[in-house]
């Protein structure tokens, strides 16, 4: 157990760590069994396996070719990877401690993105969190990353994954300026369903829901990414990783104990960060929301991230901990997504809605029987060729 920091705000952190939980038990501990079949995951009897498991999960026809699609690419890449199998093309970004790159697997010839993570910690701990990490390769389905594998070398850890060509939704919504109502719906639907999926079937927790975390590609695929899989890895990332702005809930700022509804707090948050176009705690003023939403060119406009003094960390918490909760402004959204907000920024945890409520909820009927072209939206949005059937 880590040693706990106090504060005058008697918030409760782990020393060096702000947007990483003090407690985690590692997650990884109900799949003893599976993780010694995931190391044969390229073979053709795992891929059978996993093929089979596809189709009992809540996924349409595309959506599991395209799953089948991955697996076939994860078998031509093999077991076991290592530095020398890729050729780097190019930075994506950079978070959670880590840095993720574009690189080619030279042998196939796939493009992956590989998230390289520098800790200073023992041997034995890192090949722990490689353990852990294959829990991953159980974790198939259309809302979730894909991942290739995990290793050490040369003092990080590599996690290999799918790559998403139009990148995370922090990036988009830089050049998007805000995204609009029925792209969130689509992508609410997604992370909703994404995270019933690890919870479900692998008893998982995300614990970092946020923009960043979630990714979208050309095809208008929409899957979450950075789940807290390797107990081990969250626990050593708190001492090195320092965060900038907190998508935590209130519980977990005060060191309580915490469920799957602390991610429906970051959820929601989430959600309306991406509606207004800036981070909303604490709350922009009335001139400040009608200056983003008089101007009908938001991402031509360099001042479209404006918004409150920045607050000090310590300051942030506190208010996110003591004050009421962000909601969205009146007026600008349909009632039904501002009570579904409403309902994920509950301070209180037993208040708040849990998944199987929200997947019922009316904005999200809505959303689910809309159709919206993600793809189209996304492609113009961040500039890219949508690609070729």
């Amino acid at each position: 157990m880590q040693k706990m920091s106090k504060n005058k705000l008697n918030l409760t952190l782990p020393p060096g760590s702000l947007d990483q939980t003090p407690t985690v038990t590692p997650t990884s501990a109900p799949f003893q069994e599976s993780t010694a079949q995931s190391n044969n995951l390229v073979g053709g009897s795992s891929i059978d396996t996993i093929t089979a498991r596809i189709e009992e999960l809540d996924m349409d026809a595309t959506q599991r070719k395209r799953i089948e699609v991955f697996l076939c690419q994860k078998k031509q890449i093999g077991g076991d990877l290592g530095d020398d199998d890729f050729e780097k093309l190019g930075e994506l970004g950079s978070g959670n401690g880590g840095v993720v790159t574009k690189v080619r697997h030279k042998s196939s010839g796939l493009i992956i993105a590989r998230k390289l993570i520098h800790l200073e910690v023992k041997p034995a701990i890192k090949k722990q969190i490689i353990r852990e990490l294959k829990v991953l390769h159980e974790c198939n389905f259309a809302h979730i990353v894909g991942f290739y594998g995990a290793f050490y070398s040369d003092g990080e850890i590599s996690i290999c994954m799918e790559y998403m060509d139009a990148g995370s939704l922090d990036l988009i919504l830089k050049k998007a300026g805000r995204i609009p109502e029925n792209i969130l719906g689509k992508i609410t639907v997604a992370v909703l369903k994404g995270l019933s999926y690890l919870r479900d079937k692998h008893a998982i927790m995300h614990r970092d829901v946020k923009p960043s975390n979630i990714l979208i590609n050309s095809s208008g695929e929409i899957k979450i990414c950075d789940f807290g899989v390797s107990g081990q890895l969250i626990d050593s990332m708190a001492n090195s990783f320092v965060g900038t702005r907190s998508y935590m809930s209130p519980e977990r700022l005060q060191g309580t104990h915490y469920s799957v509804q602390s991610d429906i707090w970051s959820l929601g948050l989430s959600l309306v960060e991406m509606a207004i176009g800036m981070y909303p705690i604490p709350p922009p003023d009335a001139e400040t929301l009608k200056a983003i939403f008089e101007n009908k060119n938001d991402s031509d406009s360099p001042d479209h991230t404006r918004g409150p003094k920045t607050m000090a960390i310590f300051e942030l918490l506190d208010y996110i901990v003591n004050e009421p909760p962000p909601k969205l402004p009146t007026g600008l959204f349909s009632n039904e997504f501002k009570d579904f907000v409403d309902r994920c920024l509950r301070k209180n945890p037993d208040e708040r809605a849990d998944l199987k409520t929200l997947m019922n909820h009316d904005w999200i009927k809505k959303a689910e029987a809309e159709d919206v072209d993600i793809a189209g939206w996304v492609c113009r949005t961040m500039e890219i060729q949508p690609p070729q059937n």
